[in-house]
């Protein structure tokens, strides 16, 4: 074989760890997008034993890059048949490239990263960069739905989020001195270490506050009541869901720094800290899914009553699907960029028209007694859209009068 290199995936990534040509050729020849792995940085990972050391020289002389694992790239985990390893949740494989062969080929053949220590050091730092990527799309969400997300912040005077802002002006910082090392020490660490606690108060806040939205849309039964509800929901929702962005792009942030400080400090125990990361952002992910679908599952309720009443109440009703629609959009956006899977389709607001047409047709099925009914639709529809006001008032009461004429019309036929 003239290359040959090793692949590695965790199930959020792919690395690719080989000589610098090699690697750089099969990504090439791929078409992958990647990112420096920074291997020099599992020096304390191999740090002790002959086979370790070994290891560690070659390493040194190896270029690793790392591939967020999308669509295309998990076509090459898959075309390359990587093999679980006795590190959890980490498969790898060794490829290589003959000479007179332009496809890569799967080798068997015992490799320096095979080795346990290597590869929990790997998949700590596979850990770190997806952690990384993911801060990166939430801070590309937060851009968007608001040009200078701070001031969302900021306009909130509850104490909690006040104290949130503030940890994460110290987060920031340790992440900046971070790449300026390339390690955690421990006065780093230390300025750190009670954020946790801060963040956590402050996504159970927020979460409560979502709980509060969705709990009063359940409460209302009035249209009007409902109208004004989900317009609040789609007001406070966007800035509640941008506090949860924050939160978890800070709690990553938080894992980034500690990962870095066990390497630095205690490296046997990385990989079991890895693993216990992996669970308990999991468990945040469920719990804010669920938070989230509750509103979104009472918005779409709020949405089917304000169908069913859309002849008699034609701004409210489709002002509520309106909000309904706008708070489902954020969800589903916020859904992508945390990495929650699920998707929604959003409502579609009967047309006033549609409505009064399959109450007249109704009516008029009954016979006689039909005729009635649609006079009384006509008349009540007149003096409603009348008490709107302006043009489109004025459309609906023509509307009423030319329906309640071609039903009795019809029925002298």
């Amino acid at each position: 074989m003239d290359d040959e290199i090793q692949l590695i995936s965790d199930g959020d990534g792919l690395a690719i760890i080989g000589d610098p040509r090699a690697v750089e050729r099969f990504l090439v020849s791929e078409g992958l997008q990647s990112k420096d792995l920074g291997l020099q940085r599992l020096g304390s990972v191999l740090s002790a034993g002959a086979t370790a050391a070994q290891a560690g020289s070659e390493i040194a002389a190896h270029s690793g890059r790392w591939v967020q694992l999308t669509k295309e790239s998990a076509q090459v985990v898959h075309k390359y048949g990587l093999m679980p390893s006795k590190t959890p949740g980490v498969s790898h494989a060794m490829v290589g490239h003959p000479g007179s062969i332009k496809s890569w080929l799967q080798i068997s053949k015992t490799s320096v990263v095979g080795n346990p220590a290597m590869l929990a050091g790997a998949a700590g730092i596979m850990a770190q960069l997806a952690m990384q990527q993911s801060m990166k799309e939430i801070t590309d969400y937060l851009a968007v739905i608001d040009e200078k997300v701070d001031d969302v912040l900021r306009a909130q005077k509850d104490a909690v989020l006040a104290r949130m802002i503030g940890v994460g002006f110290v987060i920031e910082e340790s992440m900046t001195i971070r790449e300026a090392r390339g390690r955690v020490d421990e006065v780093t660490w230390s300025k750190v270490q009670g954020a946790p606690t801060t963040i956590a108060e402050t996504q159970a806040y927020a979460l409560r506050q979502l709980d509060a939205l969705a709990e009063k849309l359940e409460r209302k039964t009035a249209i009007g009541d409902l109208a004004k509800a989900a317009r609040e929901a789609e007001s406070k929702g966007q800035e509640w869901l941008a506090v949860l962005a924050r939160c978890f792009q800070l709690q990553d942030a938080i894992a980034v720094l500690e990962l870095d400080r066990v390497l630095d400090a205690s490296p046997g125990e990385l990989d079991g800290h890895r693993l216990g990361l992996r669970t308990a952002r999991k468990n945040r992910l469920e719990l804010i899914a669920r938070c989230t679908e509750g509103l979104l599952a009472r918005m779409d309720a709020a949405a089917g009553t304000a169908n069913t009443k859309v002849l008699f109440h034609p701004m409210d009703s489709p002002a509520v699907v309106q909000s309904s629609n706008h708070v489902s959009v954020a969800i589903v956006e916020f859904h992508g960029r945390l990495g929650i899977e699920g998707a929604r389709q959003s409502s579609e607001a009967r047309r006033w028209m549609d409505a009064a047409m399959e109450a007249r047709d109704k009516a008029l099925e009954t016979g006689a007694d039909g005729v009635g009914t649609a006079k009384r639709l006509g008349n009540e529809t007149f003096d409603r859209a009348k008490s709107v006001t302006g043009k489109l008032s004025g459309r609906f009461a023509e509307r009423a009068l030319r329906w309640r004429g071609d039903a009795e019309g019809e029925t002298g036929d």
